[in-house]
């Protein structure tokens, strides 16, 4: 696991810190592979002395597993994979809004809901991959690019259906507009 991850995952734990310091233990609901994360809950429980118990699943089971708990729901934390995901939590009802003055301090406000319900920890960089034997790097550098005729029928994107991709298209959507975003979603 990076440093960064590291730390990005401590920051999240440390927005718990009023809450660990209440209890002996903190209950995080992960869409994050065991093995990955494991390791962050192991030095925070070493740094802090607080357990963190943990549940991991995929993101959808997680947040109607808390729908389902209501007012006794055992999660403290919910890590997700995704912006979007979060925002789907938050508009099913699932989120508490919190004050952290670490959050505050390390997460700029364009990556924190507006709500207080959830912050962002880290951003993805949208990559794209090519065989150079058959693009030069001069041809392709933009995800608008890829909606020229020139790549019909040459992509391979996940479903529409992936939060990923939506995601992607909200910030098409912050950037271009919504009509252009349409236009560049339809194309090719």
């Amino acid at each position: 696991m990076s440093a960064c991850t590291r730390l990005l995952a401590s920051i999240a734990l440390l927005a718990c810190s009023a809450l660990a310091q209440a209890a002996d233990e903190v209950v995080v609901y992960s869409s994050r592979i065991d093995e990955l994360i494991k390791p962050v809950f192991d030095a925070y429980t070493a740094r802090t002395g607080v357990k963190v118990s943990f549940i991991t699943d995929k993101e959808a089971p997680l947040m109607q597993r808390i729908k389902a708990e209501g007012e006794h729901a055992k999660a403290d934390l919910l890590l997700t994979v995704d912006a979007g995901n979060l925002w789907q939590a938050e508009q099913m009802g699932i989120l508490q809004p919190f004050d952290s003055k670490v959050i505050d301090a390390n997460i700029p406000p364009q990556y924190r809901a507006a709500s207080h319900a959830w912050t962002g920890l880290s951003l993805r960089a949208r990559t794209i991959a090519y065989s150079t034997e058959r693009v030069q790097p001069a041809e392709l550098s933009t995800y608008e690019a890829l909606a020229g005729k020139a790549w019909e029928g040459r992509l391979c994107l996940r479903t529409a259906k992936k939060v990923y991709n939506q995601s992607l298209t909200a910030t098409l959507i912050e950037t271009h507009g919504a009509e252009q975003a349409e236009k560049l979603s339809r194309a090719g």
